[in-house]
């Protein structure tokens, strides 16, 4: 999950081929992240720890040669260098919800987790106001109460015990990592997410090491674990640092809901995990909260700011 809610600035002008393509990226890239609890379930490992160590490491290495075949060697350095503390900051909430992502796994279903994370723009908002006082608009108020009321019905399982507290506890602070990362990565806008999010994995790797009982896998697990970390995690960033910044906000936004959407279905096509009840109508209410959220926000961006002339669509 990106930062999907930037204010509008004035971006370089793309063709329509160039923003058909975008368009095309973006979605790979949430079709990409959707795979990520299919693949873990057919991961054997017992240690949720040695899962986090190689998807982490598979990870790391793809996005490191991603960025040294766009921007060489010397380019990639300057990438990290240039980062300081906001891109250590963004890296430090990428570690963090991609260790609870693997280990929520264990506890809870994948429907429980993605569902929870397609209310990270609307929770950004919230942040954004509570610690920068930015301006919240009533519609996304609005939006933000019923996403709210959503994960309220899906953690109010774990308050019955019907799931574990634990699973739902992590897929929560997976939200509000990424909801924090997006406020730090809109606060300081040249921090460059693909390398604080490499930055991430390093961490999460260098903290399972101390972890993990232990490194062996079967080679079946190993090969599990490369689409876990290089097709899951590392491509679908590719695509998504390469396609956002060819298409408005809004239509970001609105691509990446395929990942909650499809996630779960994969799941229960494939391993015939079954939603339960409470979360179906509490991911039903998040994901309608936030397709309604995102197509006022287009409609804004779209409305001429003066007569005769045409919104500036802003990158992502």
């Amino acid at each position: 999950m990106i930062d999907t809610a930037s204010p509008i600035v004035a971006s370089p002008a793309v063709s329509p081929r160039e923003e058909r393509v975008g368009m095309l990226l973006v979605f790979l890239s949430a079709l990409m992240w959707s795979f990520g609890g299919t693949i873990a379930r057919f991961i054997t490992v017992g240690d949720s720890w040695t899962v986090i160590f190689w998807r982490s490491v598979w990870a790391a290495a793809f996005l490191v040669c991603f960025m040294v075949w766009r921007d060489g060697w010397r380019g990639t350095l300057t990438l990290f260098r240039d980062m300081g503390l906001p891109g250590l900051a963004v890296g430090i909430c990428f570690a963090t919800a991609s260790t609870a992502f693997v280990v929520a796994l264990a506890y809870t279903t994948v429907a429980n987790i993605l569902l929870m994370q397609a209310g990270v723009p609307l929770l950004a908002a919230l942040f954004a106001w509570a610690l920068f006082r930015e301006r919240v608009g009533a519609a996304t108020w609005v939006a933000i109460a019923a996403v709210i009321a959503g994960v309220a019905t899906m953690v109010s399982e774990s308050l019955d015990g019907a799931v574990s507290p634990i699973g739902d506890g992590l897929a929560l602070l997976i939200a509000v990592m990424f909801s924090v990362a997006t406020v730090i990565t809109r606060r300081f806008s040249g921090v460059r997410m693909t390398p604080a999010t490499c930055l991430g994995t390093m961490l999460a790797a260098g903290f399972a090491v101390s972890q993990a009982s232990t490194f062996a896998v079967s080679v079946s697990d190993m090969g599990f674990l490369f689409a876990f970390g290089v097709v899951n995690l590392g491509l679908g960033l590719a695509f998504f640092a390469t396609g956002a910044r060819l298409i408005p906000a809004a239509i970001a936004a609105l691509l990446g809901t395929f990942e909650p959407i499809l996630g779960p279905i994969w799941v229960w096509l494939i391993h015939s995990e079954v939603p339960s009840g409470r979360t179906i109508i509490g991911g039903a209410v998040v994901v309608t909260a936030l397709l309604v959220h995102i197509g006022l926000e287009f409609k804004r961006q779209a409305r001429p700011e003066r007569a005769g002339v045409t919104g500036v669509p802003s990158p992502n």
